[in-house]
């Protein structure tokens, strides 16, 4: 297998146009319909049909309050020739309602669906991973001989699509998905990120030596890690190719529901964002399509007047592979840093006086029956309470961080001191952990930390380009040798929490990917008058929101994680009811990644990076996973997650929830 860090990457790991200043990549246009794509054009908003592809009439009525919830272009599943015939009545229909936007055909193994499709609608999505090839999970050995044959078979199946396209005008996307690579690509780059662009360039390369040039392009995986890596690593690639620069279409596949699904994607589309990468946007929510253009609008809409951010100074040398992960390298600073998880730090500042049930918001109970503390999978590991600290003992695994002038009156070593770089050159204060807040534009205190290094850096910055000004001091300490741990700290205006949770998991979550982040922070904020109750509710959710981001970016994993698609017209059962199902029993499995896939067509690909699968096979029919192995088939839905539980438990990997409330 190659490596994605060796000759297959251009010079000086370029992939956007600089680290430091926003700019969007520039790109070809793509003409999808009226609504072009790429170039000076708006990033674009889409999302997909749930409803059978054969209801015309519900097709139509959907795609209305797609339309009307911000989508520039819908997607439709043809699995088959008969879904694709239909696209020609449901595009018929909404001409009559005066439903104006463009149709993209999604396609799976069938490519006479496709060249079908390709008459039809103004864009047609394949995947490289199956439009040509079938997947039995083999390993298989080619010459260089024997796969080139490969690629002359798939060059032949794969023109006829893209003969039609050029007369009819259709736009295409050659969209790889993580889970879905071919055998022989798997055989030969692996489950990579280099494996995922190399199968699109396979693709992409028929298409150019044909004059084909109207196509989009995808790096979709359900692990955010690996879908930023690819994306970037495809820019890459087609840069050092001399691949004309085509638009990028911006998805974390399977992400899921409600906080977790929107947490997941922001870290994925943001962080790639955040880069000037990505022409237009699907998230894609286990929810109602119309629910996904309102959150893929809020996260495109930061980069408005983004250009226009303070300068950062340059980067000369970039001390990171941004297609592979790897951690930045720091010391251990008590339980910061080296291999420690990184630290969730709860904001108490503005609080008042502080109870011993207020802990309650941020995972920790006492319980006076046997005079206890007891704590959750989401449990803080410090708050900070500023100038007003706790008068009681804090249970065990909950540390407190107050102002230095209040620790220095205290001269306690149960308490750890947060002071300015002025504070820090004169007194190094507590003799095992201090905390330094520096401003990411700070970059001379660099040389003083490395004097300290039993201090934390607190990170933060009002900078319109946050994560690039934060990154930006990480690579001064990297590039100066320099390995204190760092908290990432970020303040946001108050207001709605949903919009929160989007800037605060790209910002974070983006550097987390980049291996940046010992610890992270969100300041509470919020005006006075709110009372305590509101703040107590509002440190909750940021603290949930922590903990969300750091398992996102894979760097904390403190509870299940269900991979489930947002359904489309091939689903076999209720999505939504079912991930409810299977998560009112399982969410007490810390780590466990569960895949709620609504059919066998892209199921066990796409939830590749799941311990345990469950795919609808049929009407009122379940398939059940281990990994990527069939343990069960043909299971009736109605006993369905009773099995899948069985199989967990024979794996050893079920606890019995405590039946606490925590």
């Amino acid at each position: 297998m190659e490596s994605a860090t060796t000759a297959f990457i251009g010079p000086d790991r370029d992939y956007c146009d600089s680290l430091v200043s926003y700019s969007r990549r520039e790109t070809i246009a793509v003409n999808i319909g009226s609504i072009a794509l790429g170039a000076d054009h708006p990033i674009r908003i889409q999302s997909m049909t749930t409803v059978d592809t054969m209801d015309t009439q519900g097709s139509v009525e959907q795609i209305r309050r797609m339309v009307d919830s911000g989508c520039d272009y819908v997607r439709i599943t043809a699995p088959s020739i008969k879904e694709a015939e239909n696209l020609q009545q449901i595009k018929r229909a909404l001409k009559n309602d005066g439903i104006e936007v463009p149709l993209i055909a999604d396609i799976h193994f069938t490519p006479n669906a496709a060249e079908l499709a390709a008459r039809i609608v103004e864009k047609v999505r394949i995947n490289p991973g199956n439009y040509a090839d079938k997947k039995r999970f083999e390993l298989i050995e080619y010459s260089e001989d024997s796969y080139q044959q490969e690629l002359e078979r798939i060059r032949k199946r794969f023109t006829p699509l893209v003969e039609i396209c050029k007369e009819y005008g259709t736009a295409m996307r050659i969209g790889t998905n993580h889970g879905s690579l071919s055998d022989r690509i798997m055989s030969r780059y692996g489950d990579t990120p280099l494996g995922m662009v190399e199968s699109a360039l396979e693709f992409l390369r028929i298409c150019e030596s044909l004059n084909y040039y109207q196509i989009v392009l995808s790096m979709k995986a359900s692990n955010p890690q690996v879908m930023v890596q690819a994306y970037r690593l495809l820019v890459n690639r087609m840069q050092f190719e001399g691949l004309k620069p085509y638009p990028l279409h911006l998805g974390v596949t399977e992400a899921g529901e409600g906080e977790d699904g929107r947490i997941k994607s922001a870290v994925g589309i943001g962080s790639l964002l955040e880069d000037g990468l990505g022409d237009t946007v699907r998230v894609s929510l286990t929810e109602e399509p119309e629910f996904e253009a309102p959150i893929a609008k809020m996260l495109v809409d930061r980069y408005q007047d983004r250009a226009n951010h303070d300068r950062i100074t340059e980067v000369n040398n970039l001390p990171i592979d941004p297609f592979s992960y790897r951690r930045r390298t720091s010391h251990a600073v008590d339980n910061f840093g080296d291999h420690n998880v990184p630290r969730v730090i709860a904001d108490f500042t503005g609080i008042g006086e502080i109870a011993v049930n207020d802990l309650k918001s941020i995972g920790h109970f006492y319980l006076p029956e046997p005079d206890k503390w007891s704590m959750n999978d989401s449990g803080a590991d410090y708050l900070y309470t500023g100038r007003q600290p706790v008068s009681f003992m804090l249970p065990n695994g909950l540390r407190e961080i107050v102002d230095y002038p209040v620790w220095n009156q205290l001269q306690d070593h149960y308490r750890y001191p947060l002071l300015t770089l002025e504070e820090l050159k004169e007194d190094t204060a507590h003799p095992i952990l201090n905390f330094v807040k520096l401003s990411a534009d700070q970059l001379d205190a660099v040389a003083v930390l490395r004097s300290h290094p039993n201090a934390v850096v607190w990170l933060e910055t009002d900078n319109l380009h946050g994560r690039a000004a934060l990154r930006r001091f990480a690579f001064e300490l990297m590039t100066e040798s320099v390995t204190n741990p760092v908290v990432i700290s970020r303040k946001y205006s108050p207001g709605n929490l949903e919009i929160l949770q989007l800037k605060s998991a790209t910002d974070i979550g983006s550097l987390l990917i980049d291996g940046i982040g010992d610890g992270v922070f969100l300041n509470a904020g919020g005006p006075e008058s709110l009372s305590k109750e509101l703040k107590l509710s509002q440190i909750k959710d940021y603290n949930q929101t922590c903990f969300t981001i750091l398992q996102a970016a894979r760097t904390r994993m403190t509870k299940t994680e269900y991979i489930s698609c947002p359904s489309c017209g091939r689903t076999l059962f209720d999505l939504q009811e079912t991930t409810a199902r299977i998560r009112k029993r399982t969410d007490h499995l810390k780590g466990v990644k569960i895949g709620i896939m609504g059919c066998i067509v892209n199921g066990p690909g796409e939830m590749a990076d799941a311990d345990y699968g469950y795919v609808g096979s049929g009407k009122g029919k379940i398939t059940l996973y281990k990994g990527q192995e069939v343990i069960k088939r043909g299971v009736p839905s109605a006993n369905a997650v009773d099995e899948l539980i069985e199989i967990i438990k024979e794996d050893g990997q079920w606890v019995e929830p405590t039946g606490k409330e925590m």
